[in-house]
């Protein structure tokens, strides 16, 4: 590993470990490390995590984004000019009346990776773009990680507004913003999404499952036909650096697949 991607990962919590000569791995019981031609040294997982499938199995939902989700609200003929301008000056739900700004979204437009968080918390509310503060430094350390800086995706939330006291957002809200998300995926075409956090993933497949059990599988989202990888929230990894590791599985798991569907990986 070279000491950029070292320290990249040290940034984000995770530990690593090198090589040593002459296999002393094979007596500590450590795993051996990734070759550095492939990719960074992974960090040592839980024992008692299951394998993770890379298939959705037959009881996955489907996402319950419905195919005319933009068109029914004339939201699928918006470019994207035209899109921002209406998530900003939106009226859709009763967010409108405590929100300080919109949070639209960042990154760029044709990305090959889509990351969606849940709502804006109160520094994104008043910055106007998601994943600021400490759990977005993560979440740039995270992608930087995989050979990303925050330009080369595409960043948004479920809700483009805060809901008050950061409270989880009621089905009112997330179906008036879903038509905002869904022209934002048709937009974007990304190869894949990373949907962070609990909220964020259920309300985007249409599965109710517990965290534990949606990143157990890369799920599609059916109406796009996109791949669908599950993790933590940044802001959840920073109360519980202990499932760091389990996170950066996630995110190898993601670099394989936009690996396989765009034929290459992100450079800074």
């Amino acid at each position: 590993m070279d000491s950029r991607r070292l320290q990249l990962l040290q940034r984000m919590g995770v530990d690593v470990w090198v090589r040593r000569s002459g296999g002393a791995h094979a007596d500590s019981g450590e795993e051996p490390a990734e070759n550095p031609v492939a990719g960074p040294v992974e960090p040592s997982a839980p024992a008692a995590e299951a394998p993770v499938a890379v298939t959705a199995t037959a009881d996955a939902v489907a996402a319950p984004m419905p195919s005319d989700a933009t068109t029914s609200t004339g939201i699928g003929a918006m470019d994207w000019d035209v899109l921002a301008e209406s998530v900003a000056g939106c009226t859709r739900c009763p967010l409108c009346e405590s929100r300080t700004r919109t949070v639209f979204g960042v990154g760029r437009r044709d990305a090959d990776i889509l990351v969606v968080g849940e709502a804006p918390g109160a520094e994104e509310d008043r910055q106007g773009e998601p994943f600021v503060g400490r759990a977005g430094q993560l979440l740039d350390n995270m992608l930087r990680a995989l050979g990303y800086g925050r330009d080369r995706v595409f960043i948004a939330n479920m809700l483009k507004c805060r809901p008050p006291r950061n409270r989880d957002p009621d089905p009112q809200e997330v179906e008036a913003c879903r038509p905002y998300l869904a022209r934002q995926i048709e937009l974007v075409q990304p190869a894949v999404i990373l949907a962070v956090g609990r909220i964020a993933a259920q309300n985007l497949l249409g599965d109710e499952r517990p965290l534990r059990m949606l990143r157990r599988q890369v799920h599609t989202l059916q109406t796009h036909a996109i791949p669908v990888v599950v993790s933590y929230h940044p802001a959840y990894l920073l109360r519980s650096p202990a499932d760091k590791a389990k996170a950066w599985e996630d995110l190898k798991r993601l670099r394989e697949l936009v690996h396989a569907r765009s034929g290459g990986g992100g450079t800074e």
